[in-house]
């Protein structure tokens, strides 16, 4: 299968997936714009193996969102039912995180931002991805 080697890249792209497409959805749990640089403390040992653990099966979820909704989105013409789409996606992003056992959308953009900055962190998640089976 594809999902042997998740590369930091393809989590920055599934981040900006969730983070960026959805910024309306987090106007009012967030003040901040993208800016991200206050997670930049973030340590590994902040970060337990059982977070990380819920991490990837949210970030599974998320990712099957994103693909199932990502052919949909790139074959629709019309602009206003593409960004329909979109927000589908994103709300459905959301309620995949928000549904992950111990995991909340706060700790996901964390781990997310920490894997992003640390590649400890970084290499953590990519060997729990590896070994995570895809939740139904």
């Amino acid at each position: 299968m594809t999902k042997r080697h998740m590369p930091v890249a393809a989590l920055t792209a599934a981040a900006l997936s969730l983070i960026v497409i959805n910024s309306p959805a987090f106007a009012q749990g967030a003040s901040e714009p993208q800016a991200t640089q206050p997670m930049q403390g973030t340590a590994p040992a902040a970060i337990s193996d059982k977070q990380i653990e819920a991490f990837a099966v949210a970030y599974l979820q998320v990712d099957k969102v994103r693909q199932d909704y990502a052919a949909k989105i790139g074959s629709e013409k019309d602009a206003t039912a593409k960004q329909k789409l979109q927000n589908e996606a994103n709300k459905q992003m959301i309620n995949a995180v928000e549904k992950s056992p111990d995991m909340s959308l706060e700790k996901y953009k964390t781990i997310i931002t920490a894997a992003q900055t640390n590649p400890e962190v970084a290499k953590k998640v990519q060997e729990k991805l590896k070994t995570t089976a895809p939740a139904q």
